[in-house]
């Protein structure tokens, strides 16, 4: 390989690279913008909270779910992953989590994920800076 060659091999391999490495942190940052926006929407929901047959505040649930994600936040890579291992069912007995707004019964996991749409609707439909 002649050594211009080799410069240009190394350089283009060390843009992709930092691209890769960029688009990972771009990507890591907004999964956590959605997972800190979805505990705090839990929090404030103001909604009842279903957990192995018990109800808890929003703010419990909160809580617990923090909990959660800070113990299996290793295993997300996702927001999908964030729903599926640390809001929807119990760890220890399978039991799926509801939660219960204003009368209305659902699966903690759809209704977070309807959220999770809506979030990332607004966050397309925001104006751009400058």
């Amino acid at each position: 390989m002649k050594t211009i060659d080799r410069y240009r091999w190394m350089i283009t391999a060390a843009l992709c690279s930092l691209f890769t490495l960029t688009t990972a942190q771009l990507v890591s940052a907004q999964m956590e913008t959605e997972i800190e926006h979805l505990l705090c929407y839990i929090e404030t929901s103001g909604c009842s909270f279903n957990r192995n047959g018990t109800l808890h505040t929003s703010k419990e649930a909160g809580e617990h779910i923090r909990k959660k994600y800070a113990y299996a936040k290793r295993w997300i890579k996702t927001t999908q992953d964030f729903i599926k291992y640390a809001a929807t069912k119990s760890s220890i007995s399978g039991k799926e989590y509801t939660v219960s707004c204003d009368g209305v019964e659902m699966p903690t996991a759809k209704w977070l994920e309807e959220e999770l749409l809506r979030f990332r609707g607004d966050n397309l439909m925001m104006p751009k800076p400058g």
